[in-house]
């Protein structure tokens, strides 16, 4: 909320691959600036899982991810459904982000962000925020397939849907549980957050599976 994009990407967008008036998102950017105290690093995201090792004025370029030990260098995720996963350790000297959807969590996006980190992993806290919840993100056997061939346990964060228009199996999969499964085997002790739902919360947030053409939000963390 408070920016300057009109519908559909009312109103705060952040992004400038969607569609929206690039002067509209110039201005919201400038808008969110005021709050950080360096311009954000924005990454050219490919549900991959490369991470962007930033330092002072780093530019992030191709990357799902972001650490750096810089102070006041900005790391930033943007997203209207996949989960942005924010991430610290315990004495404050390195931060990071990571752009989560099931491609690139599948793909080890938590683990590679982790291991750039290079800090133990029992001192790090994470932090899940806001993406598609359990109940609204509908996927295909494949997406299904992809988690249980890593770790077959993985199978019960998925629930039975009715078929699909194609007759195919359709399932609930609940991608913060998926997140948070990733990083308890890393051996992560903290984790929080996880439980706000863009696809239901249409006051607050974007969705592309909800509404198709949209824009996006993004979260940040940096060093003070």
């Amino acid at each position: 909320a408070g920016g300057f994009s009109l519908p559909p990407f009312d109103s705060l967008n952040l992004a400038l691959h969607v569609g929206d008036d690039p002067h509209a998102v110039a201005r919201n950017r400038a808008r969110v600036r005021q709050a950080l105290p360096a311009e954000p690093c924005w990454l050219q995201q490919v549900h991959g899982v490369r991470v962007a090792h930033l330092g002072a004025n780093a530019r992030g370029g191709e990357a799902d991810a972001a650490v750096t030990r810089t102070r006041a260098t900005v790391c930033t995720v943007m997203v209207a459904d996949c989960l942005p996963l924010l991430l610290c350790d315990r004495a404050g000297t390195v931060v990071a982000c990571a752009h989560a959807g099931w491609r690139g969590l599948s793909a080890g996006v938590v683990e590679a962000t982790l291991h750039a980190m290079d800090c133990a992993t029992d001192q790090v806290l994470a932090y899940l925020g806001p993406a598609i919840g359990a109940h609204a993100f509908e996927v295909g056997g494949d997406v299904r397939q992809a988690f249980a061939a890593a770790h077959a346990q993985d199978t019960d964060c998925f629930r039975d849907k009715a078929p699909g228009r194609d007759a195919q199996p359709r399932w609930w999969a609940d991608l913060a549980e998926l997140v948070r499964r990733r990083l308890q085997r890393a051996g992560v002790q903290y984790i929080h957050g996880g439980d706000c739902c863009t696809f239901h919360d249409r006051t607050r947030f974007y969705s592309h599976r909800r509404d198709g053409r949209t824009g996006r939000h993004a979260a940040f963390i940096w060093l003070n």
